[in-house]
């Protein structure tokens, strides 16, 4: 993942209900920007999201289904809700509650789950897109526990035990509706799906916005920010290719009169942030992905 290039001696924990085992490390102290996840279906879907209808519920999960009746969303698409590489793919037999699940890591301490589904479309260790299909809702369970179709959908970082890890989901930038919610999807309604999870404004946080870029190739696009409020700078590159494995990245920022910052190394999906305090000085900016790069002249001074 980007978030930690150091991983120091771990130690093992049990996911809870979900019957998998987690890697924890003291370099977790924290988890990175969370990605831009959209609903898990196609667009323009709306699905109604439950949270308080399950005794299995114990911090914000979500149950989706749209049809009229307990059976109607059987065999729905259910797509990936941002972009990240598959860490698991099976039945889980008696071992919990979910069935089919497909869980797929996004980096930076970010997990999403998918479960109960009736198929399961990909596989363990492959890269998958934003919008991409990787399975269909379905009733699968473990023995004996009989269950109506539907999405049982969850958030969760690696900072913290189950269910403390459990975090409350957010589509296009919007926190689910707590505890109940109608919600449209924008997944993949501008096209392809985004094969990186992060853009530019989660990496640098809130309160920026995008004031200049440079595409560097196909590889990936530095981008350079500006928040109005703390009058900070920030630059990140977002990698467009090889995303989910790790490559050679740099981001950098130099104010006029002060050393440059920079934020290089082999990393899965971005470079930086790197940020500063410009004033009314001049910056220099840009970043590198593989065998490109970009240097920008003193420029967006003030």
């Amino acid at each position: 993942m980007r978030f930690r290039r150091v991983v120091t001696a771990a130690a093992t924990a049990l996911l809870g209900m979900a019957g998998l085992a987690i890697t924890a490390t003291s370099a977790e102290a924290a988890v990175g920007p969370r990605p831009n996840f959209q609903l898990p279906f196609p667009c323009n879907q709306v699905w109604n999201g439950d949270n308080d209808n399950s005794s299995a519920h114990r911090a914000y999960e979500i149950d989706f289904n749209r049809g009229s009746s307990a059976g109607a969303d059987l065999g729905d698409t259910v797509v990936a809700a941002a972009a990240g590489k598959v860490v698991t793919s099976a039945h889980q037999g008696s071992a919990n509650g979910f069935g089919n699940l497909v869980k797929i890591d996004h980096g930076g301490g970010w997990s999403t789950y998918y479960a109960h589904l009736k198929v399961r479309s990909v596989a363990a260790g492959v890269q998958v897109a934003q919008g991409q299909k990787i399975g269909e809702v379905g009733n699968t369970s473990k023995p004996g526990n009989n269950i109506s179709p539907h999405l049982h959908y969850e958030v969760r970082t690696n900072d913290a035990l189950w269910p403390d890890n459990i975090k409350p989901a957010y589509f296009n930038g919007a926190k689910f509706g707590y505890p109940n919610a109608n919600v449209t999807s924008k997944n993949t309604c501008g096209g392809n799906g985004n094969p990186n999870p992060y853009d530019a404004v989660e990496v640098c946080g809130d309160g920026y916005k995008v004031i200049d870029s440079q595409a560097l190739g196909s590889a990936a696009t530095t981008y350079l920010l500006y928040n109005g409020t703390t009058k900070n700078n920030c630059v990140t590159t977002i990698k467009a290719t090889s995303v989910g494995t790790g490559s050679a990245v740099s981001a950098f920022l130099e104010v006029e009169g002060a050393a440059r910052k920079t934020d290089s190394g082999s990393f899965e999906y971005y470079a930086g942030p790197v940020s500063a305090a410009a004033g009314a000085k001049c910056v220099k900016w840009g970043g590198s992905a593989g065998s490109s790069s970009y240097e920008s002249p003193l420029e967006h001074c003030g």
